[in-house]
Parts: C-alpha cells; structure tokens; sequence
C-alpha cells in the first residue's frame, strides 16, 4: 500500500530535473572521453569541453538528487 508522502516524493520536480540533466551528461561525457577528435579540441583552446560540460552537468544531477533526499517536500498537516 502506497502512501500519500510517497506518492507526492515520486513526483518531485527535483528529480526529474535531475534525471534528465543527469542522462544529458552521461551522454556528453562519454562524447567527450571517446569520440571527441584533436581537431574539436584544437579548435576550443586545447580544453575538451564535452568532458567538462558532461561532467559539470552530472555534479548539478547529484546535487538536485541530494537536494530531494534531504529535503523532502513536506504534506502540510490537516
């Protein structure tokens, strides 16, 4: 049985946020570690920017997933 809380935490905006920004950088990573070419690197200054961003991007996805987890949303009391 299910119940009112944990229904309203499944649909917490935070984790789908997370979750998508979460897979988005996921992807970007691994672009960035296994088919970036010299070439892209060369042409942005020598810094391989879909590593950084992919990794940037799963840092934020852990803090919205930490965020949610310690704080709850909170049922106001009837």
């Amino acid at each position: 049985m299910t119940t009112k809380r944990s229904r309203v935490a499944a649909f917490d905006i935070r984790l789908v946020i997370a979750l998508l920004i979460g897979v988005y950088g996921v992807v970007l990573t691994v672009m960035g570690v296994a088919f970036t070419p010299d070439s892209e690197i060369d042409r942005s200054a020598g810094v391989n920017i879909n590593l950084w961003a992919g990794l940037g991007m799963i840092l934020v996805s852990v803090a919205f997933t930490l965020w949610a987890v310690l704080r709850p949303l909170r049922l106001p009391e009837d």
